[in-house]
């Protein structure tokens, strides 16, 4: 009889269904790993947002014009943030793989991936000491290093995971049987399957995803407190003791964090909006929105050069044209994931979001709309750069707007062409027409 309040099942890791709790489990000294996964997939997502801090902290005083050394400095500290960003997020898809194959964890697999941990949290420093001394070979020497360290501990924990552990599991009970006696063998004895081919954990995707979106929206504001609070001395005398007064100097420097704060929230609601409706996430998919999250963790760059508007006015449509750049990259690999998804869309998508479904046109708006926002933006700088500042903080608040007034506009844009396609055909068609009209009336989506 069971005390009240205490469960009496858990759930197994795979999540295939109650497992009962009893005494010979936990004589196992085997836990599931969910609590395990969960620190991990933060951990990581951390890690490779943080790299972006050494790029947009990169020093240009106001004197100083965006020229092409700026620029091909910017350049390189970004491309090296990308190549970072996608080691760490190849180590998280090991970590998936590995323990795809792991169905319950144990204190020795608990410690070793506390060491894999610990070797990737030393990733940021040798980043930033190879950013900050480009021409020093060692900080490439400590970076190296430290990746091939991630691979060591990675592989070895694969190792000791398949490998060494059944064999020290078995000799282990031969000893103790001999000891203690035959016992009988514990119904779950093996706490892992050996099939590395499954597809990707859709839940730990969106772990890793919702990881990176919060930590950038964070590094938005922590900018704006490192920044943007006067200095006492300062309120005293420069402004008259008006705390109120001296804040209006980073008005404009308040906007560009409530503008890139949008922009990291609605790519969210898209990447949430996608993912509530795919059914399982094939290594393609994985590969795109890897990509698209290395560029969603540069916003906190866009959010610098945009905040830098009032202080810095003569390379406005530099900073804006970097903005639009990494806003219309990040936008478009979440297009690119849902396209990829169409071409296995039995596989992978829910029935309503296909070809033909209620919520495809939908789906197809609302990832396209960034894409095409952020293009239009930088095409307009090109042909009326005087007023760069003007069209990209119009785009910033146009696009939720949009957003809010999405499914009103596509139910409108489809019945305008439902009724263009009607008065295209004639008033009474003749029956061999008619299947023909009909045939094409279903290309159309039909409204949810």
């Amino acid at each position: 009889m069971s005390r009240p309040g205490t469960p009496e099942q858990t759930l197994d890791v795979q999540g295939d269904g109650p497992l009962g709790r009893t005494d010979k489990d936990a004589g196992e000294e085997t836990q599931s790993s969910h609590r395990m996964l969960s620190f991990s997939d933060a951990l990581l997502s951390i890690i490779a947002t943080v790299m972006i801090l050494p790029v947009t902290h990169t020093e240009i005083s106001p004197e100083q014009q965006f020229d092409k050394s700026i620029q091909k400095l910017l350049a390189t500290r970004i491309a090296v943030y990308l190549m970072t960003f996608l080691i760490v997020t190849e180590a998280w898809a090991a970590h998936i793989r590995l323990f795809q194959a792991v169905g319950k964890t144990d204190d020795t697999l608990a410690l070793l991936n506390l060491a894999c941990m610990m070797t990737i949290t030393f990733l940021p420093y040798t980043f930033s000491l190879m950013v900050t001394f480009p021409d020093v070979p060692l900080g490439i020497f400590l970076f190296c290093m430290c990746v091939i360290a991630i691979g060591a501990v990675q592989s070895y924990l694969l190792m000791a995971t398949v490998v060494f552990l059944p064999h020290v599991s078995k000799a282990t009970s031969w000893c103790r049987d001999k000891l203690m006696g035959r016992r009988e063998p514990p119904a779950h004895s093996v706490p892992f399957t050996f099939d590395l081919h499954q597809p990707l954990s859709k839940e730990r995707v969106e772990a890793f995803s919702d990881g990176v979106y919060a930590i950038v929206a964070t590094l938005l504001i922590l900018d704006i407190c490192e920044d943007n609070v006067p200095d006492p001395k300062d309120v005293r005398e420069q402004f008259r003791g008006s705390l109120v007064a001296a804040l209006s100097v980073y008005g404009p420097r308040f906007l560009a964090y409530f503008g890139s704060f949008t922009t990291v929230g609605l790519l969210w609601f898209a990447h949430h909006s996608l993912f509530l409706h795919v059914r399982r996430a094939t290594p393609p998919m994985g590969l795109l929105n890897t990509l698209s999250l290395a560029f969603v963790g540069g916003l906190p760059l866009a959010y610098q050069q945009t905040a830098a508007f009032a202080r810095q006015p003569h390379d406005e449509l530099e900073r804006v044209r970097v903005s639009c750049a990494i806003i219309f990259l990040a936008s478009i690999f979440q297009f690119a994931i849902w396209t990829t998804a169409l071409l296995q869309e039995a596989e992978t998508l829910q029935p309503s979001v296909r070809f033909g479904g209620c919520e495809h046109t939908f789906m197809f708006a609302k990832l396209a709309l960034y894409p095409c926002a952020s293009l239009l933006a930088f095409a307009s700088t090109c042909l009326l750069s005087r007023f760069s500042t003007a069209i990209f903080h119009l785009t910033q608040i146009a696009v939720p707007f949009a957003f809010l007034l999405l499914r009103l506009l596509v139910r409108l844009t489809l019945a305008g062409l439902r009724g263009l396609r009607g008065l295209a055909q004639p008033a009474e068609p003749l029956p061999s027409q008619a299947g023909e009209a009909d045939a094409q009336a279903q290309l159309l989506p039909a409204p949810c």
